[in-house]
């Protein structure tokens, strides 16, 4: 059976950081409740998070996070305007990380074209925008994975698996691209208003084929937390898209990784896996991995660095991990990479480094 390979990743980021930005703005909407500002500020101190991005240009109005007040308080846009900003500013970035991705390759090798997004639709979407800005061939297969959140990575991976598989020839590249900056919501509740504090907009771009350079993909296993399924949810409503994300996140993933650690590793004895990336869904995400596995502190030092750098980009996030682990990974490296969404869902793929 054909191998395939993970080859290469390249990254990017909208060039606005916002994070102190949204702490601030955060604090004005927690402003007639002091006991849950304070915690709020308390949590900021200690996310882990010191740089997040985002495709909206900071302004200088206090009543507004950015220069074109899309939000203001009082005045927050509904689902309508947010898509209309996805629909401008999507193309932008992720034409940014195919280019950066594909400089030097052959463009008319390229055979199939993945999209995973959860934050933004259109049609045509962003794999046709891509065909005429970075010159793709017209005759691209092309898929679009959609609103599966932080694990839609991974669910690329194995179909760019099963693609190069079937079509030993094939060079695929899958897109994860998210703009989680555009779903804030104008209310007084700490965990919805927790997005303030976590998330930001990213890209990450991904060429897979049966060339035997970078990471062999070896396994992937998805493992499900029974009576989980109010934890983690993404709906689209009036004023964009709402999520829960509950504070029983990370104890939920500690027992299911615990439950089902034998699976994950597919075979391997746990010593063997030196690369671990791990989707920094928050803090509390990365302590409770390393909990459930008893891993050492340095196992996740990538994924905090991401979390550090970056925040939580949702489905490309696991990707920033995956490129850093790649990058100073020995030959022949064993690694297991994970990320996690609604269900709640554990997707996980083994990978070995090529020779």
């Amino acid at each position: 059976m054909t191998d395939a390979y993970i080859n290469r990743i390249a990254t990017a980021v909208p060039r606005h950081d916002v994070h102190d930005i949204f702490l601030n703005f955060a604090g004005r909407l927690m402003r007639h409740d002091d006991r849950r500002a304070k915690l709020f500020t308390r949590m900021a101190e200690r996310c882990g998070i010191r740089h997040r991005f985002s495709c909206l240009n900071p302004g200088s109005d206090p009543d507004a996070i950015d220069d074109s007040g899309f939000y203001r308080l009082g005045q927050f846009p509904g689902t309508a305007e947010r898509m209309r900003r996805f629909e401008t500013a999507a193309p932008d970035l992720a034409e940014r990380a195919v280019e950066k991705l594909l400089k030097g390759e052959a463009r008319d090798r390229i055979t199939h074209l993945i999209v995973t997004s959860c934050t933004g639709f259109s049609a045509p979407g962003l794999d046709l925008e891509l065909i005429a800005r970075c010159g793709l061939p017209t005759s691209i297969e092309r898929t679009h994975i959609g609103f599966m959140g932080c694990y839609a990575a991974i669910n690329a991976l194995k179909l760019a698996q099963h693609i190069v598989r079937s079509e030993p020839k094939a060079r695929v590249v899958t897109v994860n691209l998210e703009l989680c900056t555009l779903h804030l919501q104008e209310v007084a509740d700490l965990d919805t208003i927790l997005s303030f504090l976590l998330f930001g907009d990213g890209c990450a771009a991904t060429l897979i084929s049966a060339d035997p350079v970078g990471a062999a993909m070896e396994s992937f296993r998805a493992v499900l937390a029974p009576g989980s399924g109010d934890l983690i949810q993404w709906r689209i409503r009036q004023q964009g898209f709402d999520m829960v994300l509950s504070g029983g996140v990370p104890h939920a993933i500690e027992t299911t990784l615990k439950i089902h650690r034998d699976d994950i590793l597919a075979g391997a004895r746990q010593d063997e896996i030196s690369l671990w990336a791990v989707h920094p869904g928050g803090r509390s995400v990365l302590d409770a991995v390393e909990k459930s596995l008893a891993l050492p502190a340095s196992a996740l030092a990538a994924s905090r660095q991401v979390l550090h750098d970056f925040g939580n980009m949702s489905s490309g996030t696991v990707m920033f991990v995956l490129d850093r682990l790649m990058r100073q990974a020995a030959p022949g490296a064993l690694g297991c990479a994970m990320s996690f969404g609604p269900g709640l869902v554990a997707e996980t793929m083994r990978f070995r480094m090529a020779t």
